[in-house]
């Protein structure tokens, strides 16, 4: 069983489906938190006030297709996973292509029966990649707290000549530099 809590956004017309669902989340994760929408302007909404760690859409929607779903979670925050839960991907070739559009993975509907048994590796990789993810951020937020130690010294020190000046004013430009790289690769993780 998954300990680690899990916010799950799943975007699903069909009643039973959601109850199924449902059960066989609480089945796999200990402590999951699920909220149910239909459409996508109610998807957009809980992607900016609930912030899950997953999403899992249906395909086929009244109002829009999955893959209207997927642009949106991927505009929100692309690094989101979205696995499709769906009974239109009956060609292989459009399952690859939601695979292709940034989805971390799909069920067909038909697999309902056996729905914990497919959606049990997929909620680990999600899980994996998360503490992954949390671990990366750790690590930079360690940096810049001794980058702005650092620069915090620099600045503390009395320069007596011109040449130490403009040392310590290339090596605040190196540090200035590298903070910025690191405020741009923290973005992506």
């Amino acid at each position: 069983m998954i300990t680690i809590p899990l916010r799950i956004l799943l975007v699903e017309d069909n009643e039973a489906d959601v109850m199924i669902t449902r059960r066989c989340i609480k089945k796999l994760v200990q402590a999951p938190v699920i909220e149910v929408v239909e459409d996508l302007s109610s998807a957009r909404h809980q992607l900016v006030n609930f912030v899950p760690d997953l999403v899992i859409s249906d395909y086929n929607l009244p109002t829009c297709t999955g893959l209207d779903v997927l642009e949106l979670v991927k505009k929100k925050d692309p690094a989101l996973p979205l696995i499709f839960l769906t009974g239109t991907v009956h060609d292989e070739e459009l399952a690859a292509d939601t695979i292709l559009a940034g989805a971390s993975g799909y069920i067909l509907k038909k697999h309902m029966n056996n729905l914990e048994e497919k959606l049990k590796p997929l909620l680990k990789k999600v899980v994996f990649n998360m503490v992954s993810r949390d671990e990366v951020r750790e690590r930079l937020r360690k940096n810049k707290i001794a980058i702005n130690q650092i620069y915090d010294y620099l600045d503390s020190l009395k320069a007596d000549n011109q040449e130490q000046k403009q040392n310590l004013g290339k090596i605040k430009e190196t540090i200035r530099i590298f903070k910025e790289e690191q405020d741009g690769d923290d973005t992506k993780a």
